[in-house]
């Protein structure tokens, strides 16, 4: 999914979805519902971010869990930001991205 993220390819990213996934704010708010939610708002995101990239510092894996400490880059003349996500999945699909920042 990093990889289809960092190239700016929303389609492919949400391939690897579930119909139903939702990116949202760690136990908050919904980011992005849905496929086709997700799909719009990270085109938005990459419309307004061209040079847009995420680097993972570290990563586990726990069943159908992986947290991911990345470092997030939205244009070379700006600061980077930390994030930790948390990604759900239901067999080969991810269900829920959560972020806390």
């Amino acid at each position: 999914m990093i990889a289809h993220y960092n190239a700016q390819d929303a389609d492919a990213y949400v391939a690897l979805m579930t119909e139903d996934a939702c990116e949202a704010g760690y136990r908050g708010a919904v980011i992005r519902e849905g496929k086709e939610g997700t799909r719009t708002g990270l085109k938005a995101m990459f419309a307004e971010f061209p040079e847009n990239r995420a680097e993972i510092v570290t990563g586990y894996e726990l069943g159908e869990f992986a947290v991911l400490h990345e470092r997030v880059y939205r244009s070379a003349a700006a600061e980077p930001f930390e994030v930790m996500s948390i990604y759900s999945f239901e067999g080969d699909l991810c269900s829920r991205v959560e972020f806390i920042r």
